[in-house]
């Protein structure tokens, strides 16, 4: 359905797509190397590499350009002696972003220049509003690089069961991915049929779907249009965005709003942006926002969001 061509034994069905992304690191990296990510990131990538030894290697991108990627040049000066891939998502989490053709070809450009993987989680591929997708899994240059990470979780709602898989073409690389499967045995069998299931569904339950985030994406977007000194980007995928707020540490602001300010009863959580971020100091007036409430709670929270604003003794005027 996507334009890909795997066989079976490139594909490794893993638990979750966590387990896809350990292996990954696993396969590719002794303790000390490195994989490059654009921050802000999926923070549970700082985790998986710890595991194992393996460092972020963090390039910044930023709320003013929709957190779309950097320069070539820019990308390249990140790349050392111990960076062993880079690994992105897309549409990313937190920020939303549906990298462009453009934007994948320089990647492509980069991965193979300097003989390194691509590790492209696309858990979120079914959720994107405005406009194409393209898969990296279509690039047929990317043949010997590409790991790309897949999941049931996100596409049918279905995060408990714990199903994902790991799948590329690299020969190599698949020799030491079928060692950790072999080593933990299977992931769990009720599971994978339950899993395999839920790809029975219409094509017309994605599309509403679709249809219905693409609402609630177009409605945080609005009402967050008009708070006074927040900034926000516009995604184009997934169902969070990253906002930019004026106060002076998130996580306080977080913390306040639960403790300290409610409308009605009613108060508003998040999740406090630095989490995202690898480097010391960054994102520490950012938030993730997930768009998973129906319209109406939406703009509700962001209304309840505005008025905690106005109040937080710790806001910073811009």
């Amino acid at each position: 359905e996507k334009g890909m061509d795997y066989a079976i034994e490139d594909i490794f069905v893993t638990n979750g797509g966590s387990e896809a992304l350990i292996f990954a690191v696993m396969a590719l990296c002794d303790p000390g190397d490195e994989i490059m990510v654009f921050e802000p990131f999926y923070a549970n990538y700082t985790t998986f590499c710890k595991e194992f030894g393996a460092k972020i290697n963090a390039v910044p991108t930023s709320v003013e350009n929709g957190y779309h990627l950097p320069s070539e040049e820019e990308i390249e000066k990140h790349i050392t002696p111990k960076t062993k891939a880079i690994l992105l998502t897309n549409p990313g989490n937190p920020t939303g972003v549906v990298y462009t053709e453009a934007e994948q070809d320089m990647i492509s450009r980069i991965v193979r220049k300097h003989n390194l993987a691509l590790i492209a989680d696309e858990v979120y591929r079914e959720f994107v509003y405005d406009g194409a997708y393209r898969s990296f899994g279509t690039m047929p240059e990317l043949d010997d690089n590409l790991i790309i990470i897949d999941s049931v979780s996100k596409r049918y709602s279905a995060c408990g069961a714990r199903i994902g898989c790991i799948i590329s073409k690299n020969k190599e690389l698949s020799k030491q991915v079928i060692k950790c499967c072999q080593a933990r045995l299977c992931s769990p069998i009720l599971e994978q049929v339950g899993a395999a299931a839920l790809y029975t569904t219409p094509a017309s339950y994605l599309e509403e779907v679709n249809k219905e985030y693409k609402k609630r994406r177009d409605t945080i977007v609005a009402a967050l249009k008009k708070l006074p000194g927040v900034k926000a980007s516009d995604p184009k995928g997934a169902f969070y965005i990253m906002v930019n707020m004026p106060v002076d540490d998130a996580e306080k602001f977080a913390i306040w709003t639960l403790e300290n300010f409610s409308i009605d009863g009613e108060t508003v959580m998040f999740a406090p942006g630095n989490g995202f971020y690898n480097t010391p100091g960054s994102g520490i007036n950012e938030a993730r926002l997930a768009y998973v409430l129906k319209s109406e709670d939406l703009e509700r929270a962001i209304y309840i969001l505005g008025e905690a604003l106005k109040a937080y003794p710790g806001r910073v005027e811009k």
